[in-house]
C-alpha cells in the first residue's frame, strides 16, 4: 500500500510543479542513468559531468533531491574547485604585479655587489638612486651576490638635538712596517658625517692635541659642544685651549665607546675600507692615505644618516646623461660609479 501511496504524491508534487522545473529533474535523472550506463563497476565521472551538477547546485533549488550517484558535498567541492581553476586562470592572463625589472639593471645591482663585497642593500640601492635608477631594496636583495661576509651595523641614534653644532674627537692608532705605533686624531662634524680635521703623530700630548682644534676651527668656525672621551692626553693644557675658543666640552663615561657613536663608526670605517689594506710605512704615508680615502668618503660614499647621500651632497644623474661607468679610487681600493655620455 505504501508505495502506491508513494507514487500518488509522486504524479500529484509533478502536476504542481512548473514544466521548467520537471524538464530540469528529467535531464539530471537521464544524466545519471548515462554514467551509470557507461561505468562498469566503478563510476566514471568526467570534467563535463562535474560542470553540470555544478551548474545544476546554482540555478536549481531541488537538486539534492534527485542527486544519486554522487554525495552533494562532492557537487559543491566540484564548484569549489571550478571557481579556484577559473580566477587562476584568470589572474594569468596578464602579468601584474611589479614592473619587471630589466637585464641590465639585473647585471648592474651584481656588479656593484661583487666589486664592492662590503656594500649591504641600502648603500646599493643609495648608489642606484645617484645614478637615476629607482628601486627598492627588496630588488637589490634579490639580485645582488652574497659573499657570506656580514653586514655592517647601523649609526645608533645619539644626541640628536643641536646636531649642527656638535663635534667628535677621538684618536687610534696604525701600525708601521717597522713596528711603530701611530696616532691619529679625527675631528667630526655631526651634521654632515664630515671629517674637519685630521693629523697623524707617533708622540701624541695635550699641547699639540690643542694644536690640533685650533686648525680645525680657525677665526669664528668653532662648534658649541666638542664630544669626547676621558683620555689622559686631553689634559689641563687641552681644556683652556678648547674654553678659549668657545666650545663646551661633553664628557662621555668611562669605558663607554658607545656614547660617542658617530666618531667610533667612522674609525670602524677607515679601518675596514683603508688600513686593513694598506701597509703604512711611515707617518706622511699614513697621512697620505688618509687623505686619499677621505677625499672619496666626502664625495662619493652615501650614508643612511644622510638619506642615502654623501657628505659632499651628489646631484642625481637621471638616466638620459649616458650609461654608468665604473671609476677607481684610493688606488683600486675603492670605485664610485657616474654617468657618462658616449
Amino acid at each position: 500500500m505504501w508505495p502506491v501511496f508513494q507514487a500518488l504524491l509522486a504524479v500529484i508534487s509533478t502536476v504542481a510543479r512548473s514544466r521548467l522545473s520537471l524538464q530540469l529533474e528529467v535531464v539530471a535523472l537521464r544524466h545519471q542513468l548515462s554514467v551509470y550506463g557507461r561505468s562498469d563497476k566503478r563510476l566514471r565521472i568526467r570534467p563535463g559531468d562535474r560542470i553540470l551538477w555544478a551548474w545544476l547546485s546554482r540555478h536549481w533549488s531541488k537538486w539534492r533531491a534527485v542527486l544519486k550517484f554522487v554525495q552533494p558535498l562532492t557537487v559543491i567541492a566540484w564548484q569549489r574547485r571550478r571557481f579556484r581553476e577559473h580566477w587562476t586562470h584568470i589572474s594569468r592572463r596578464d602579468s601584474l604585479g611589479r614592473p619587471a625589472v630589466s637585464k641590465e639593471i639585473q647585471d648592474l645591482i651584481r656588479r656593484l655587489s661583487h666589486a664592492n663585497p662590503d656594500w649591504g642593500s641600502p648603500r646599493i640601492v643609495g648608489e642606484l638612486g645617484k645614478l637615476g635608477i629607482e628601486v627598492a631594496k627588496s630588488t637589490v636583495e634579490k639580485y645582488r651576490i652574497r659573499l657570506g661576509r656580514p653586514p655592517s651595523p647601523t649609526w645608533r641614534a645619539f644626541l640628536k638635538n643641536h646636531v649642527p653644532d656638535l663635534v667628535s674627537i677621538d684618536f687610534f692608532t696604525v701600525p708601521t712596517i717597522n713596528f711603530k705605533v701611530l696616532f691619529v686624531l679625527l675631528v667630526l662634524s655631526h651634521h654632515r658625517r664630515k671629517v674637519i680635521h685630521f693629523n697623524v703623530t707617533e708622540n701624541p700630548t695635550a699641547q699639540w692635541a690643542a694644536q690640533q682644534m685650533v686648525e680645525a676651527f680657525p677665526w669664528d668656525s668653532a662648534p658649541k659642544y666638542l664630544l669626547r672621551d676621558r683620555d689622559a692626553i686631553f689634559g689641563e693644557t687641552f681644556r683652556r685651549r678648547v674654553a678659549s675658543l668657545g666650545i663646551e666640552e661633553v664628557l662621555s663615561a668611562p669605558r663607554s665607546p658607545w656614547q660617542n657613536p658617530y666618531v667610533e663608526r667612522l674609525i670602524g670605517t677607515l679601518r675596514r675600507e683603508c688600513f686593513d689594506h694598506v701597509i703604512v710605512l711611515n707617518a706622511s704615508h699614513a697621512r697620505k692615505s688618509l687623505t686619499s680615502y677621505l677625499l672619496h668618503y666626502h664625495r662619493w660614499r652615501t650614508h643612511l644618516s644622510l638619506a642615502m647621500d654623501s657628505p659632499d651632497s651628489r646631484p642625481v644623474q637621471p638616466a638620459e646623461q649616458g650609461a654608468v661607468v665604473e671609476f677607481q679610487e684610493v688606488g683600486g681600493l675603492h670605485r664610485h660609479y657616474e654617468r657618462m655620455a658616449a
